[in-house]
């Protein structure tokens, strides 16, 4: 296997302004797949000419759908993994090479950009560290960091991430529900906090509602698949 056997994933809703510059630096590493997720403004056209394939979804679906679209592309078209990394910025694609390097050495199915939450703002450090918490006992494993969306997915991981029924940002949190109940190879990589005070697709109650219920629902899978041992 070699790098060039991996893509890149970048699912964008409305980043005409910041996604250039992640292709462009993405594209130094490896091929680059960004799915719309029904953007308004010229994502797509900026994505493209910056030289990255490029999948269209209307209206808008969810970062979930968009994952699983590009996760099926890469599927049809003989990858044997993706990176995903969002089109903001937050992530950075100079740490592509520590995920490929991990992946060859480990063959981890779900690799997990892991970040320092000292080096956010209070409000999001708090959240995140509540909700690793609160996943953490769901699974009952530590999770270093269950919302980062820097990731790289091996093939099995992505066939089997497409019977979620998600479709917004739970969708990530699943995967790693299905890599730990499938016995796959869950990993960590530390990877830079980058955060400049971006504004987010997040609606906060709608998504804590929906992370709370996914807690809630893996907790109790996790129960039942003990009792059946």
């Amino acid at each position: 296997m070699k790098k060039e056997d991996i893509l890149a994933i970048i699912p964008a809703y409305n980043e005409a302004s910041r996604i250039r510059s992640v292709i462009d630096a993405a594209r130094l590493h490896l091929p680059v797949l960004v799915v719309d997720d029904g953007s308004a403004d010229n994502t797509v056209e900026i994505a493209r000419l910056a030289g990255a394939e490029v999948l269209c979804q209307f209206p808008n679906q969810g970062k979930g759908m968009a994952l699983k679209a590009g996760f099926g592309y890469a599927l049809s078209q003989g990858y044997d993994a993706a990176i995903t990394l969002d089109a903001d910025g937050q992530h950075d694609p100079a740490e592509i090479p520590l995920f490929v390097q991990v992946f060859f050495e480990r063959s981890s199915d779900l690799l997990i950009g892991a970040r320092d939450f000292s080096r956010m703002p209070f409000s999001r450090r708090f959240a995140n560290s509540s909700g690793r918490v609160l996943f953490s006992w769901a699974v009952e494993q530590p999770v270093r960091d269950n919302q980062s969306g820097y990731r790289l997915v091996s093939r099995r991981m992505m066939e089997a991430a497409l019977a979620s029924d998600e479709k917004g940002f739970e969708f990530e949190v699943e995967m790693i529900v299905t890599c730990v109940q499938r016995g796959y190879c869950l990993d960590w990589v530390p990877i830079r906090t980058i955060y400049a005070g971006q504004g987010s697709h997040i609606h906060p109650l709608r998504h804590t509602l929906g992370f709370l219920r996914l807690v809630w629902r893996t907790r109790r899978r996790m129960r039942r698949s003990q009792e059946t041992l």
